[in-house]
């Protein structure tokens, strides 16, 4: 048998870098490829109140494995997305504006589900 090999961590997408649908690394086409990412829009979703530790953002994101969540934050905070403060994780400044742009799309998804039948009650 033999040992398993660590999968080496992809690049965090940055404009300029090449990224999913863009070898130039054009911005739009590294943020898409940003959020694409497994928990990412997760993450920043529940980072939109307040400030949380590892473990509390870990339980808020319906206990995603540890790796996984620890991939993400580095990816976001290599983004300026969010940042690590003594009390934990938070937005920075541009997470805060990202998520300004998010809240409509949350809003049409909100009436999209009800013209569907389909409203789940949401948490907040």
């Amino acid at each position: 048998m033999t040992a398993a090999r660590p999968t080496k961590r992809a690049a965090t997408p940055l404009p300029g870098r090449p990224a999913r649908g863009s070898a130039t690394g054009r911005p739009i086409m590294a943020l898409l490829d940003l959020l694409g990412r497994r928990w990412v829009q997760r993450v920043i979703w529940e980072l939109r109140g307040d400030t949380l530790s590892f473990r509390a953002l870990r339980a808020a994101c319906d206990d995603v494995s540890p790796s996984v969540l620890a991939a993400r934050l580095a990816d976001l905070r290599t983004a300026g997305i969010v940042e690590l403060t003594a009390q934990g994780y938070r937005l920075t400044a541009d997470g805060q504006s990202l998520l300004q742009l998010m809240l409509p799309l949350h809003a049409w998804a909100e009436r999209w589900a009800r013209r569907m039948g389909r409203l789940e009650p949401s948490p907040r």
